[in-house]
């Protein structure tokens, strides 16, 4: 083995003819040290030190050594905690470009850069070596992973730019259009790791999502991506371990390219691509749960494991008064500093890999108003969402942002760029408060279900920039929104005083599980109501996996740590919950099948050409005005979406919602509709029968115009119509 001199790009380890490049950014280094191990990772062979440094970037070419070699870094460098500086050249790193680890995480007070046990965390410098209890890096060769397989839907015809064009021209993405598609939130763990059809080995990783039976249930559900939670490499804290319990949800981020070792089932990272194929075969499409935000070490008295040591000034935001300490926007004890070129480079690099190599369709960012704040506070022309824009790839994938962190300012619902959606808070909150039969609502409401254009359109924004959602993984399921009106979450030992305090939830008259038939009822009610006003909202509906067969966490909103039974799918189901996955399948046929619920563009009523209208009216059948919209206790109200709905038919059609949150039934009018046919009843949440809750045949019953019927109480009703003499 020889070292030449090697080149700073691209940053990482690099397989190229003959050996490996290595480049690590360390702008207030004083010396790095490349750390080489036998294939197991338990044994160090030999420690080169970099010699070379251009532009802050050390690097080196190593002959005779190939794609499997384990290496980590060393790096000399001042400890000045107060001035921002927290270099160990004992502690072992991990290369924040590592494809992939080998090994496991084993928290020792030995990963700390100061000596725990003095006092002086500043001065007291800790001189052991923790790599025993570090998992170590792997240079991958990623020209030779398998093909991933395309989308189903064909791929994009523009030519990419030769920059992107690296790994896998084809991976090129191919989505589905955004207003069309249909999400579901899951956790690759949590799908699998009980379902009695995926081989045991399989279990709880990426293969066993695509296992026959989940890949099957996926497709016949109807959905068009799945949203993974984090999978980027992640450890849990010491405060978890403590308590003998783990992160569970994954945002915890340490490796930004290395996919979590514990989703593999033979620590092979082509078990991810070979996953993203299966599901694109599927026609589904992939989203990945990012927390480019924070890491995993920590505030000022957590370990050293990578960021830290390689260069803590550049990478983490720090007080200005003094860097000891961490700027804390999210809420995990650090934010990563986006402002650095290094560190942007870094995001940008890791999601061009994750497209280009790994294949996936899009990002939803956690905490993203962390990544769009600059020194003076967010900004939608923030670095971050220009490089973002002019990427010829990145600008062309799915960008969803969770639009608010805990920093100042950090609430920015509707604040985001042009071409991003945004997890809507405001839609979930509404929709629970409806539903709950809180007075005062109509309003807002509507504004909900019509895609939210007070908070988008104003920026030129179309509904697809709502994601509007019910429950995610963040809070109560949807069976436990409507079985407990307190949280439980005594199990993660912080004395029930995590999780949001207020869910908008309501037990309906026990708290938790009850054998009353009449509340049973009550609650399978409302979840249709609930779902049913999802899937035919304007904007983009997300599902949280499980809700459609009343997955529970016996009413704990905040299971970040529950790695067990709690949280994972169980796929024994009961009758009335195989009744309430048709249900939800035959929801999601009947968005695909109205073209107007996944409009492009808002819907109002003033247009020339020949989009569809939405008009509002009480259930008196009589247009709303102002005065009804302020009647504080009403708790009922009608909708009539018109126009070329139905791409099957020609002609003008209509649907009809009317909807009942009151606790006592109430008498609903049918507006009149000219040239109309009668009113085909669609939906009835109210109905016990599969068949009559939803039914998608010319069998159903019909409505007249200006004919009334009794809508029972927290229910709704949807029917179709079509202008007389259409046929299909």
């Amino acid at each position: 083995m020889r070292v030449l001199a090697g080149r700073p790009y691209p940053l990482g380890a690099t397989v190229e003819d003959g050996g490996v490049n290595f480049a690590l950014f360390s702008a207030n280094a004083t010396k790095v040290t490349l750390c080489l191990f036998d294939r197991s990772g338990h044994f160090e062979t030999q420690q080169i030190v970099l010699e070379q440094n251009t532009q802050q970037v050390w690097h080196g070419f190593l002959t005779g050594i190939e794609a499997g070699q384990v290496y980590g870094y060393r790096v000399d460098g001042l400890y000045e905690p107060h001035s921002g500086h927290r270099f160990n050249p004992h502690k072992l790193l991990l290369d924040p470009y590592a494809k992939q680890w080998v090994g496991q995480f084993v928290e020792h007070d030995s990963h700390y850069a100061y000596d725990k046990s003095s006092s002086d965390e500043d001065l007291s410098l800790d001189l052991r070596d923790n790599s025993e209890f570090m998992p170590k890096c792997k240079v991958i060769d990623v020209s030779h992973l398998t093909p991933i397989a395309p989308l189903q839907r064909g791929q994009f015809t523009e030519n990419l730019s030769q920059s992107v064009n690296l790994a896998n021209a084809a991976l090129a993405p191919t989505p589905t259009p955004i207003a069309e598609s249909i999400l579901y939130e899951l956790h690759v763990k949590g799908f699998t790791q009980q379902h009695s059809q995926v081989a045991p080995r399989y279990q709880g990783t990426f293969l066993g999502l695509v296992e026959q039976e989940p890949l099957e249930y996926l497709t016949q559900l109807g959905v068009t991506a799945v949203e993974l939670l984090p999978v980027h490499s992640f450890i849990s804290e010491a405060f978890l371990q403590n308590k003998s319990l783990s992160n569970y949800w994954g945002y915890n981020s340490l490796g930004f390219f290395a996919p979590h070792s514990g989703y593999l089932s033979h620590a092979n990272i082509d078990e991810f691509r070979q996953m993203v194929s299966k599901l694109h075969q599927a026609g589904i499409e992939v989203i990945l749960d990012v927390v480019y935000n924070h890491t995993a070490e920590g505030n000022h008295l957590g370990p050293s494991l990578s960021f830290k040591g390689i260069d803590n000034l550049s990478y983490y935001r720090l007080q200005s008064n003094d860097k000891r300490f961490y700027i804390n926007d999210t809420g995990c004890g650090n934010t990563l500093n986006i402002s650095h070129p290094r560190v942007l480079q870094l995001v940008m690099d890791s999601l061009r890999y994750w497209v280009e190599v790994m294949g996936v369709d899009g990002f939803r960012f956690d905490l993203a108003s962390t990544l769009g704040r600059e020194s003076y506070g967010f900004d939608a022309g923030a670095g971050f969402f220009d490089a973002i824009a002019q990427d010829p790839l990145l600008s062309r994938v799915k960008l969803i942002a969770e639009p608010w962190d805990i920093g100042p300012g950090g609430y920015q619902l509707g604040a985001y760029p042009q071409g991003w959606s945004e997890w809507n808070d405001r839609y979930r909150d509404t929709l629970r408060r409806f539903w709950r039969g809180d007075f005062g609502m109509l309003p807002e409401f509507a504004r909900r279900i019509h895609g939210s254009s007070d908070l988008f359109e104003h920026s030129g924004r179309t509904p697809s920039a709502s994601i509007n959602f019910i429950t995610s993984h963040d809070g109560f399921t949807l069976y436990d929104l409507l079985s407990f009106s307190e949280r439980h979450n005594l199990a993660n030992g912080e004395d029930n005083r995590d999780g949001h305090q207020e869910n908008f939830s309501h037990n309906h008259g026990v708290e938790g599980p009850t054998e009353q038939a009449d509340i049973i009822r009550l609650r399978q009610r409302q979840s249709r109501n609930l779902l049913t006003s999802l899937l035919l909202s304007q904007g983009i509906p997300m599902l949280l996996a499980g809700d459609e067969f009343a997955h529970s966490q016996q009413g704990n909103n905040n299971a970040y740590c529950q790695d067990n039974p709690l949280t994972w799918l169980n796929w024994q189901h009961s009758a009335e919950q195989q009744q309430l996955i048709k249900f939800t399948q035959n929801l999601i046929s009947l968005r695909k099948r109205f073209q107007a619920l996944r409009y492009p563009r808002y819907i109002h009523n003033n247009t020339q050409d020949n989009s569809p209208l939405l008009d509002w009216f009480c259930r008196q059948g009589e247009p709303m005005s102002k005065v009804l919209w302020a009647e504080g206790q009403t708790r009922s109200l009608s909708l009539v979406l018109r126009g070329e709905l139905d791409a099957t038919e020609s002609g003008e059609q209509a649907l009809l919602l009317m909807l009942n949150s009151d606790e006592q039934a109430l008498e609903f009018t049918a507006p009149p509709l000219n040239g109309f046919s009668a009113w085909q009843q669609l939906i009835d949440t109210h109905a016990e029968a599969l068949d009559e809750q939803i039914c998608l045949t010319d069998k159903a019953a019909t409505l007249d115009a200006n004919q009334t019927l009794l809508l029972p109480d927290r229910s709704l009703m949807l029917f179709y119509a079509k202008s007389q003499g259409v046929t299909a």
